[in-house]
């Protein structure tokens, strides 16, 4: 049976709660590097820092996929793992900002920052994939793109206020620089006040959002019966449409580039503009509070772009054309010497973010209608955003030497890594 035909309004509740969750994923990806460079990181081992959130959720998004498909109870299946990723999630936030205020030894500092890292990353990722599984569950094909794109415009729009918040709290006078070791107030209350608006999304969430029983979710979600009882994750993998490990070849360029420039975009920025890049210096700590700000432009820019891409007759287009408008972003970074030019690459990085977070999930939820086990396959492909994360950070300190120690070279490598993943689109087949 189709499945119905919802509201915009039930659409977005579906995804409300993915608001609050990226606030929090904002913060981490933001400011990561700026603590651990603050606590005393290496930059060339900067990128080793960044291994535990990709592995983790390579590690916990199928097992939570697998288990959310196995799950019904009176509160549903995929929500009792939002709720419990979000509560760790909260409790975290509140722990790692206040890492080098224990007055603990460097490298126990560095230690219990890896630790809070990786449950911060674990539960940012349990909370997460429920929202992409509601989705897949409830959504009929035609309205797929439009509920991913809200997703999409939800997502970034809690981009911009986790991006923004220690631009904003220097702003109004919380202190940007701290004793050497010890991370600023205006990182620490971000980390506070994104707990708190991702508890009450998640809430919010819960109470309007009811999932079907289990008799109409299999009324609405027939599957093949002989691919329904093959459970293991190797049998899912050799029977998995090929749409699935297309799309994956073209994630695997893209989480990589993107994962650079997590990790060292900071210093470029510094480096470029601000022509310094030690953690001790106040230019140093305005070009990090200046990297919030053009990553919530970069927020902006894939929410304006998520509301194009449904406008695209051809979905191959529109993924492929956005990625090359981010590889041109990341291309611009070393070339933009003054602060406010900056807002001119990072709009368009904007426009890959937005296709990256709406289009593969399409793609590959269109190709999996029949298959079953809907949340394991979903977890599973979660492997193609966290596997070129890890292979890129174990690679990223010897790219790093080998281009001359410049963190802002790493952009170009960041553009040159997306514009091959833009080549890639033309090999994914549409199954609509």
């Amino acid at each position: 049976m189709q499945k119905p035909n919802l509201s915009f309004w039930k659409l977005w509740n579906l995804s409300f709660g993915f608001f609050g969750v990226q606030i929090a994923y904002a913060l981490q990806s933001g400011n990561i590097s700026r603590i651990f460079r603050t606590l005393g990181a290496d930059p060339h081992d900067l990128s080793y820092f960044w291994i535990l959130p990709p592995l983790m959720g390579i590690i916990v998004q199928p097992i939570v996929g697998t288990l959310s498909d196995r799950t019904w109870t009176r509160f549903g299946r995929r929500i009792p793992y939002l709720f419990i990723g979000a509560a760790v999630a909260v409790a975290v936030m509140c722990l790692l900002p206040n890492s080098g205020s224990l007055g603990l030894s460097l490298s126990a500092v560095m230690f219990f920052g890896l630790i809070m890292l990786m449950l911060l990353d674990t539960s940012i990722n349990m909370a997460m994939q429920p929202f992409k599984m509601l989705v897949g569950d409830m959504v009929n094909e035609e309205q797929k793109a439009k509920a991913y794109s809200i997703q999409s415009f939800l997502c970034n729009a809690g981009s911009v206020a986790g991006f923004l918040f220690p631009f904003i709290f220097a702003a109004i006078g919380l202190n940007n620089t701290a004793p050497e070791g010890v991370v600023p107030d205006t990182v620490i209350w971000s980390f506070y006040i994104g707990a708190a608006i991702l508890i009450a999304c998640v809430i919010y969430t819960i109470a309007k959002v009811k999932e079907w029983n289990p008799q109409e979710y299999r009324l609405y979600n027939p599957v093949d019966e002989t691919k329904e009882t093959s459970a293991s994750w190797l049998t899912l993998l050799r029977n998995a449409p090929s749409t699935f490990w297309k799309v994956g070849l073209v994630q695997f360029f893209c989480w990589a580039a993107f994962l650079y420039m997590w990790t060292y975009v900071v210093d470029a920025v510094s480096e470029t503009v601000w022509a310094t890049t030690d953690p001790a210096t106040e230019g140093y700590q305005t070009a990090a509070n200046w990297t919030g700000v053009l990553y919530a432009i970069q927020a902006l820019g894939s929410v304006c772009w998520a509301l194009v891409l449904p406008r695209f007759s051809n979905t191959k287009v529109a993924y492929g054309a956005s990625l090359l408008l981010g590889g041109l972003g990341f291309a611009l970074i070393p070339f933009c010497p003054n602060q406010y030019l900056q807002i001119i690459p990072f709009l368009l990085i904007g426009c890959a973010w937005a296709a990256m977070l709406a289009m593969p999930f399409t793609f590959v939820t269109n190709a999996l209608q029949g298959y079953g086990h809907m949340g394991a396959y979903l977890g599973l492909f979660n492997g193609t955003i966290c596997l070129p994360q890890i292979i890129a950070a174990l690679c990223g300190g010897g790219i790093l030497s080998m281009i001359g120690h410049h963190q802002s070279s790493m952009m170009i490598v960041s553009a040159i890594l997306l514009c091959v993943g833009a080549l890639c689109v033309t090999f994914i087949k549409d199954k609509r």
